[in-house]
């Protein structure tokens, strides 16, 4: 039999997805489920809110941690954006992802 614990906090399901931007240098993203392609101009990444594409130049992979969902980006960050797959009605390949 389980004891009634009043003030017990549960951790949700769902993982947590920040980004964090410092200096527009670094990017430090966590929920994300898999990087599906990376070079130096651009990064796709698969995050729990959805496709996540980030653009800049000499962009390198400092940190990876696929257990815990954190990929750390450095480099020159132009932009961020998510791909949603939903808005367009039908899922589009890796080349309809990335020139939406």
């Amino acid at each position: 039999m389980s004891e009634y614990v009043p003030y017990q906090r549960f951790k949700s399901a769902e993982p947590e997805h920040d980004i964090v931007i410092k200096g527009r240098k670094t990017l430090e993203i966590s929920g994300v489920k898999e990087v599906e392609s990376f070079d130096s101009r651009e990064f796709l990444l698969e995050t729990v809110m959805g496709y996540l594409s980030v653009r800049g130049n000499d962009l390198y992979m400092k940190n990876l941690n696929v257990g815990e969902g954190l990929v750390s980006i450095e480099g020159k960050i132009d932009d961020l954006i998510y791909v949603d797959e939903q808005s367009q009605g039908k899922p589009k390949g890796f080349i309809g992802k990335l020139f939406k």
